[in-house]
C-alpha cells in the first residue's frame, strides 16, 4: 500500500513509535475504504504548541490531546463502490498529554496514540462527538478499529 502519509515528529518526547503510527494511518485509511493516493499528515507536537493551535483554532485555553484539520472534506468511502481520494488533512497529536491520558486510563501511552490517531482520522472524515447518536455512531467505530488493528498483531 503507497498511502501518501507524512509525520513530522517536534515534540520533544521519544514516547511515540513514528513507524507504528504511520503504519496504522495506512490501515485506517484502508479500512475507511480511502483510496491508495488520498494524503494524510500527522503532526506530533510539543505543549506549547498544542496550546497554542488550540487557543488558535477552538479558541479554548490549555492544551488537548488530539486536534484534526480536514481539508477536502472526505467522507468513508463504501466496500463495494470506488474509494475516495484527496487531501484528508492533518492530525495533530501532543504525546505529553497523551501520557498523562494513558496513565489516568490505566493503559500503555501507545495504545493512547493509537487511539487518539484513530480518533484524529474519524474527525478529518466528518465524524463529531457532540451529540448522543454522533458519539455512539463515532465511538462504536473508533472501538472497532481499535480492535482490529489490535487484534492484527499491533498491540503493545
Amino acid at each position: 500500500m503507497t498511502v501518501p502519509i507524512d509525520l513530522v515528529d517536534s515534540s520533544g518526547t521519544e514516547v511515540a513509535d513514528p513507524d507504528a503510527l504511520t503504519r496504522q494511518a495506512a490501515f485506517l485509511l484502508d479500512r475507511l475504504h480511502l483510496d491508495p493516493d488520498a494524503e494524510l499528515s500527522i503532526a506530533l507536537v510539543d505543549e506549547d504548541e498544542m496550546t497554542r493551535l488550540h487557543v488558535e483554532w477552538m479558541d479554548e485555553p490549555g492544551s488537548t490531546d488530539v486536534l484534526s484539520f480536514p481539508m477536502d472534506d472526505l467522507t468513508p468511502g463504501d466496500p463495494s463502490g470506488p474509494r475516495v481520494t484527496g487531501v484528508l488533512g492533518d492530525v495533530i497529536i501532543c504525546p505529553a498529554v497523551a501520557v498523562r491520558q494513558a496513565e489516568a486510563a490505566g493503559h500503555g501511552v501507545h495504545d493512547e496514540l493509537a487511539l487518539l490517531l484513530t480518533h484524529g482520522v474519524l474527525h478529518l472524515l466528518g465524524y463529531d462527538h457532540a451529540e448522543p447518536e454522533e458519539h455512539e455512531r463515532m465511538f462504536g467505530l473508533q472501538d472497532s478499529l481499535l480492535v482490529e488493528w489490535r487484534s492484527a498483531g499491533n498491540a503493545r
